[in-house]
């Protein structure tokens, strides 16, 4: 009986370690061209407990968002860090954003930017790093919305960047 029972123990724990937690690691940014505006708009999508590691170890270990606590560096640590990782060229033509402020849904920080003066989009090159340099299994997925057409990306790391074509 002992020697079944034991048996039964080790079986079990084998099964069980066997399924460890992965956490999953990932943004997804929706670039929206709007014509009547002449701006591209943009929403960016981070696990909060991501954006907040990484801005503790590049700006300051006392970070803590969405809270009380929450330091008013944050929005333009954010923007920093936003401005190094993510870069946009629209017709062949480096592009730079705004940020436009954060917020928190759920276990998400949504962050909006914007591009203003686009008067077409041809065609767009999206280099996103976000998050690339903390986590190697980083997934970054862009949607990219130009009137009635939607055209998509993945990018990870050693492949971080792509061009659509309109």
């Amino acid at each position: 009986m002992k020697k079944t029972t034991f048996l039964l123990l080790v079986t079990l724990s084998i099964i069980f370690s066997s399924f460890t937690l992965h956490k999953f690691y990932v943004s997804v940014t929706q670039i929206d061209y709007n014509k009547e505006q002449r701006s591209l708009q943009i929403i960016t999508r981070v696990f909060v407990d991501d954006i907040e590691d990484l801005l503790q170890e590049r700006y300051d270990d006392s970070i803590v968002l969405n809270t009380k606590e929450e330091k008013s560096k944050v929005d333009g640590y954010l923007y920093k860090y936003l401005t190094q990782k993510l870069k946009i060229k629209v017709n062949g033509n480096d592009v730079s954003f705004t940020f436009l402020g954060k917020e928190f849904e759920d276990d998400l920080v949504i962050c909006y930017l914007e591009i203003e003066n686009i008067t077409s989009l041809e065609n767009i090159e999206i280099s996103n790093e976000i998050l690339m340099d903390l986590f190697e299994e980083q997934q970054n997925i862009v949607h990219v919305k130009k009137e009635n057409q939607r055209k998509s990306l993945i990018l990870e790391k050693g492949k971080s960047n792509g061009l659509l074509n309109f």
